[in-house]
């Protein structure tokens, strides 16, 4: 079996101070819209979001 190798992902609480913003701002616009600004976790097996860090980094860094 091969292992894939990603980058860990940001919880909530972590991608919210990474990109300035409450987490709740990020809960709230998963909840309306599905994603925030076109970045959408995935739920983890234990119910904690699970941010996709090279996404987020993007958003930080205009898309580079």
């Amino acid at each position: 079996m091969q292992e894939t190798s990603r980058r860990p992902g940001y919880s909530t609480e972590e991608a919210s101070r990474r990109l300035h913003v409450k987490p709740q701002t990020l809960r709230a616009a998963l909840c309306r819209d599905g994603h925030y600004l076109g970045v959408a976790p995935r739920k983890m097996a234990n119910r904690m979001l699970d941010w996709p860090a090279e996404k987020i980094d993007a958003l930080m860094t205009g898309g580079r």
